[in-house]
Order: C-alpha cells, then structure tokens, then sequence
C-alpha cells in the first residue's frame, strides 16, 4: 500500500488523525492478518532467509540483504537475492542484469541488489523460488528481500529490521499509524530483529536494543550503517543533498555525522522518476550556492535510467556508499542465526 509518510505517524500516540481513520485500520488490519494465514506457504528445497520490516517506509533492509549476501559467500554459500522488484515494470521471474536492466524496468533495489549475488525479480514469490530451483547455477540459499508480510513461501529464518529513530511510529496500523499488520501478528512470524541506527548507536538505541531483548523471545542485535571509501570529500565543501527515498532522513543525518554541512536538502518521492527538468534545477541551485550535490546509491541508479542529457549530469553527483556495521557480539549472533539455517533449512535440512 505505497503512501506518503504523514509525520503524526511518527507523533503522539492518540493524534486526532490517528483516531479518525482507526476504523479503516482495523479493517486493513483484518485483511492483513487474513492474508497471513490464507494459502498454503510453499516449501523451497532451499533454505529461505527472509529480511523485511514491521512498518511501510524505510528501516534498512536493503544494507541488511546486502550483508547476509557478503556473509553467505563468506561461508562457501552460493546466495541468490529474490525480490519483488517495486517500482519497475517486470513482474517477472526476471534475472537482474545491471549491464542492460535499468531502475525503470526492474526497480532500483534490485540493480544495487544484483552487485552482491544474482538477483531474480518474482512478484510471485513461489514462481521465483522454483525458477531458481530449476536454474542450472548451483544457488544453495534464497535471500528473500522485503518478504516478512508474504505468505507464499515458506520462511527458515526471518529478520525485521526496525529503524531506531523512529521505532514502531505511533503503533497503529495503515492507514491510522506505519505498522502493515498488528504487531503481535507479525512479531509471531519473526526470529530475529536488528535495530538499525543512522550511524553509530547511541545510548537510547542501547536502552531499545535492551527494551526488545526483553520482550521479544529471539535475539534482538543493533547496527549502524557506515560509509563506505573516502570520506574526507564530505566536509570539505557544502553539499546540497537530495533523496526520493522512503526515509530521507536517515541519509541527511548520516552525512552529518561525518561532519556533512547541509547548504540545502531536497526530498522527492520514494521510488522517484527523475525528470531532466528537475536536474537541471539541482545542479543550478548547487552552482548558485557553491555547493556539492550529492545523493544515495538507489537515487543514482534511478538517474542513469533517464536521457544522455540526464548521464551527463549525473556525473557530477557524489553518491554515498554504505554498509551495515555491527558490533563484533552481534556480528557473531548474526554469523550463528546464518550458520543454523544452513544446517536445518529446506529440505535439504531434513524438512
């Protein structure tokens, strides 16, 4: 249910907007829990890792696929990444090939996806999960991305990534708060949960990392994000930052704390489709400031699916590279919840 993030949902509780459309969240709500439980889950033979989030919006699950990617491969694993592939036109199964595919036909997840592991894109989960079953390129592990609330397949471990800054909102279902279903309905479905800072955690992200390890049964881990290469450029001169991402936030914040000044900020749209017009605008706006633009890897990919003019422009734009950083306690948990899975998952494990 792809909507704009109102800001009281991230507010007081009760807010009056909150109240008003409580009744078209419990009906949302009973649709989700339904659709839960309405099919029979599909068995892969392979084991199936699953990362998604409780809430609409971004929490950061794509660094978090990312990283279970990396470690797999660590482990001798051969991971493939199967995701939905929101806001391109293929509904698939469709392998991502980065060389020709571009943010319009297949979504601009999964061409930053395909850079760790292969990528099928399968709006139908269980047809993706057969295609790549029956391809001839040996995977031996399924990373299901964006899948905590699909019931097609079958799930051998399951992580909901939560973002700390914002928590659980106001904790009321869609449309009266962020939640995609009661939280009790999709805690039941999740083995682990990871509280993803902007950057390094802080005291309050410890206080919630402990608040859940109190109340949810499974492991619960923190993690910041990182960038990644150089970073000295982003003090060096100021940036006009720009995102069309689900949590625009996250990014500002995490330039600031490598010392980023923020002449300007300009957010669009999740999933935006860059338009020409709009471009130019950034790069006149930067040159009449004397500042740097600068944006996020999934915006980039989407500016390289415009014109040449859109390519050359482009050029000029910083992009910020990032990665998941965990602790070495949670790393280890991280490293054991994967381990087990490959033991017991799929079939293969005896199911």
């Amino acid at each position: 249910m792809p909507l704009d993030e109102p800001s009281w949902w991230y507010g007081a509780p009760h807010s009056r907007m909150a109240r008003v459309l409580r009744p078209v969240a419990r009906l949302y709500s009973w649709m989700a829990v339904r659709r839960l439980s309405a099919q029979q889950p599909y068995r892969s033979r392979l084991p199936v890792i699953c990362v998604g989030n409780f809430t609409a919006g971004g929490t950061g699950k794509t660094p978090l696929t990312l990283e279970i990617a990396r470690r797999l491969k660590a482990m001798g694993e051969n991971p493939v990444i199967l995701t939905r592939g929101y806001g391109g036109r293929t509904a698939g199964p469709h392998w991502v090939v980065p060389q020709h595919d571009t943010a319009r036909d297949v979504g601009d997840e999964p061409l930053l996806l395909a850079r760790a592991a292969p990528t099928l894109i399968a709006r139908d989960r269980r047809a993706g999960a057969i295609a790549i079953e029956t391809s001839a390129a040996g995977h031996t592990v399924i990373v299901m991305d964006d899948g905590l609330q699909n019931p097609s397949l079958t799930k051998d471990l399951t992580f909901a990534v939560i973002d700390a800054r914002r928590g659980l909102g106001n904790g009321e279902v869609i449309p009266a708060g962020p939640l995609r279903a009661p939280i009790e309905a999709q805690l039941a479905l999740v083995d682990a949960i990871l509280v993803n800072s902007p950057s390094t955690r802080s005291a309050t992200d410890g206080e919630a990392i402990a608040r859940l390890r109190r109340e949810f049964p499974g492991p619960a881990l923190g993690a910041g994000i990182s960038v990644e290469g150089d970073t000295t450029w982003i003090s060096q001169t100021p940036l006009l930052a720009f995102a069309g991402i689900a949590n625009p936030e996250r990014f500002f914040l995490l330039l600031q704390s490598y010392g980023g000044r923020l002449a300007e900020t300009r957010v669009f749209k999740d999933h935006h489709a860059f338009k020409n017009s709009e471009l130019r605008d950034l790069h006149e706006r930067a040159r009449s400031i004397g500042a740097q633009l600068v944006t996020t890897e999934k915006d980039y990919v989407r500016l390289l699916a415009c014109t040449d003019e859109a390519h050359r422009l482009a050029d000029s734009v910083r992009i910020l590279p990032i990665r998941l950083d965990l602790e070495d306690i949670d790393s280890a948990r991280l490293d054991a919840l994967l381990e087990g899975t490959l033991r017991t998952g799929g079939y293969r494990g005896g199911h």
